[in-house]
């Protein structure tokens, strides 16, 4: 099972240019997201996986609660890249006052 963090640990190293991905649907996405994550959708992962697997440092994986993402951590560490899941997702996010932004891009 990947590993989880909280979203105060995210604000963290978001601040030290950690890289983010959201792997919700885009009209979820267009609501509200973290910002600066990319959206990638759950079902897309496998099609990612060239780009995704660049990447030396930590991934950090968010979705709407967590579930989505704990999930998609675990096939991102099943092929090699290093994924940690955001336990509460956006969600969480949202709920602790945080600046987040709407729309499709990111």
């Amino acid at each position: 099972m990947s590993a989880e963090i909280d979203v105060d640990r995210l604000i963290e190293v978001m601040a030290r240019g950690a890289r983010v991905i959201d792997v919700r649907e885009p009209d979820e996405y267009a609501e509200a997201h973290v910002p600066g994550a990319q959206l990638i959708p759950l079902g897309s992962l496998p099609d990612a996986l060239d780009e995704l697997a660049g990447h030396d440092e930590n991934l950090y994986v968010i979705c709407r609660s967590g579930a989505r993402s704990l999930r998609a951590a675990d096939y991102l560490n099943a092929h090699g890249i290093d994924a940690v899941s955001v336990a509460g997702g956006t969600m969480a996010w949202v709920q602790r006052g945080l600046d987040y932004e709407t729309g499709e891009d990111a």
